[in-house]
């Protein structure tokens, strides 16, 4: 992935105390991870830096809407997303980012690239299953969904099953 220099934050320089820095990103931003599991999205970020004599305490926050089909129906609707990372940067002899709470910067750096942590703070939020709100609410009229009502078996229906399932179903009883 190409560096991005829009996303480093330099801290040297900075006096002890609370800064606050803010980002916007789009859907090219994920691209050049090579992600691609959404059709659109927008982001805010917000990182708080508390900065420290001998650490430096992050806050990201990110609040945006991602484009997203839905898993069961496959219609596209917007999602909110929001989602918060902490992160403390300590100063050591070797750079050490094998923890994800916990980030060990050489001594006499001066500044973090954000890159990594701005996607997997996204990435990590969105969830492994999204459903559009019509199909919670019944209000979404798809083919698919239609389709899934044909095979739903809590139905009622005067289908004409084979006589032998019904003495298994009374087995359940």
């Amino acid at each position: 992935m190409k560096r991005s220099e829009k996303h480093i934050l330099k801290f040297s320089g900075l006096k002890d105390g609370l800064h606050e820095f803010s980002y916007s990103l789009n859907e090219d931003f994920l691209k050049k991870f090579n992600y691609n599991d959404f059709n659109s999205g927008k982001f805010n970020i917000k990182v708080s830096l508390n900065k420290k004599p001998t650490i430096l305490e992050l806050r990201f926050t990110s609040i945006g809407v991602i484009n997203i089909n839905c898993s069961i129906s496959n219609e596209s609707f917007d999602h909110k997303l929001t989602s918060k990372l902490d992160l403390v940067v300590n100063f050591g002899e070797n750079y050490d980012d094998t923890n994800d709470e916990l980030l060990v910067l050489p001594f006499g750096s001066h500044s973090i690239e954000l890159d990594q942590y701005l996607y997997e703070m996204i990435v990590l939020s969105i969830p492994l299953k999204l459903v559009h709100p019509g199909v919670k609410d019944g209000t979404l009229n798809s083919e698919i969904i239609n389709r899934l009502k044909e095979f739903d078996i809590n139905q009622e229906k005067s289908i004409n099953f084979d006589p032998r399932w019904n003495k298994l179903k009374e087995l359940k009883k």
